[in-house]
């Protein structure tokens, strides 16, 4: 198994070097780790602080690790923080990280990559976040004899791990000294194959949204954008996502929309600006005197829409007639009525959401009407928006519980 997982490491190695060629991810994700691990034993070789590693896939793992990594730092001052990132969305929007000492990709993981990375950095305890499970890193982890942690992990039957054939893939957690899940199903699944390390703690996410909302940063020229009026934000939407919500919403009179796409093309924000209902304008191009007359607002930029909930009455998360829905807990932390598309079953805030009424899955866009249109302007919009906030609100605390554990082994 070990030689069918080290050809699918270097299978993937090999194809990313391929699409380098023409695709600009691609290339950042190659040209980021050359020569890596040479400016990693530069860094390194004359540091006499104990290191914490903390590791995560992209920038979604990365808000997860962001409020362990800020309680850390101010527990455990005399620590350096190494934050790695397997993809150049994390990397490429986090690279300077203030909190962090040195933030880089992770090296592909192989053996040797693996041995020499541990032996380089030296890092006392390391944190994997949800997803990130390498074998070669792991194992030479555990063999050193450092202390190895996962963080707001979720387990589901249907993963490898938990298949017949699946020993090799479940020895991976093995490695871990503790694992930090986000439901009691989790624990329950990972006890039945052996596994004692699992404790519940919960989503960290929780924590650093809440955070956020305590402390929102302003933007004026929203306020002038929303005036007096309702607002709907659509945050982190793909095309299809827009496909079901804009019909139903042209319709609407008193209702501002925003809507942030998940990423920044130049057709998709001109094919919501060709919209012949609707008067469209870009973030950038907004002014403080012309922001009222204004129906929709296209976020033409990185990191604004996590401070832009706090304006909103409602919600519509993107990713759900896609790979999965994105963050939804920006937006229930400030207390509003949510909506998503239908892949949202391996996201457990969305069940529990759906579960207390606070949100609902979309099919189409006359789904989508039917159950907005009964929302809208209703005495049931507060009601619902409190649920939201109230649920965020009780399921803190995961960060407290795993700096507690750090506490006593450290």
């Amino acid at each position: 198994m070990i030689v069918l997982y080290n050809f699918a490491i270097a299978a993937y190695t090999l194809l990313m070097k391929v699409f380098a060629t023409f695709h600009p991810k691609a290339k950042l994700w190659v040209e980021g780790r050359n020569g890596l691990l040479n400016q990693l034993n530069q860094y390194f070789q004359n540091n006499n602080s104990p290191v914490a590693w903390f590791h995560c896939a992209s920038l979604g793992e990365f808000e997860q690790a962001r409020p362990v990594i800020e309680s850390f730092k101010t527990e455990f001052t005399e620590y350096k923080i190494l934050l790695t990132f397997f993809s150049p969305s994390g990397f490429e929007i986090r690279k300077n990280y203030p909190l962090a000492d040195f933030v880089c990709y992770l090296p592909i993981d192989t053996a040797s990559n693996a041995k020499r990375f541990i032996s380089i950095t030296n890092p006392k305890v390391v944190f994997f976040t949800k997803y990130e499970f390498w074998y070669h890193y792991l194992t030479q982890l555990k063999l050193s004899q450092r202390i190895v942690i996962s963080i707001s992990s979720i387990f589901r039957p249907n993963q490898v791990f938990f298949k017949w054939y699946g020993g090799f893939y479940l020895s991976f957690l093995k490695c871990f000294d503790k694992i930090f899940v986000q439901n009691q199903a989790s624990i329950s699944l990972l006890y039945q194959h052996g596994l004692h390390s699992a404790v519940y703690a919960g989503d960290t996410r929780f924590d650093r949204v809440m955070a956020l909302s305590n402390s929102p940063i302003g933007y004026e020229k929203i306020k002038k954008f929303k005036s007096n009026q309702q607002l709907f934000i659509g945050g982190s939407l793909w095309k299809e996502d827009v496909a079901v919500i804009l019909p139903m919403l042209c319709q609407l009179k008193g209702l501002k929309i925003i809507i942030a796409p998940h990423e920044i093309e130049e057709s998709f924000m001109k094919s919501i600006e060709a919209n012949p209902y609707l008067k469209v304008i870009r973030y950038s191009k907004l002014t403080d005197n012309s922001a009222e007359d204004f129906d929709l607002l296209i976020i033409d930029n990185i990191g604004m829409l996590s401070n832009l909930y706090q304006y909103a009455d409602y919600a519509f998360i993107g990713g759900g007639y896609g790979k999965g829905i994105h963050n939804t807990l920006e937006a229930a932390s400030y207390g509003m009525p949510i909506f998503f598309g239908l892949n949202y079953t391996k996201f457990q805030e969305a069940k529990d959401m759906i579960a207390i009424g606070c949100a609902a899955a979309v099919s189409s866009s006359n789904d989508f009407q039917n159950k907005f249109s009964k929302l809208y302007g209703s005495d049931k919009t507060r009601a619902l928006g409190m649920l939201s906030k109230q649920y965020v609100a009780e399921n803190t605390g995961a960060t407290e519980k795993i700096i507690s554990y750090c506490k006593s082994v450290l």
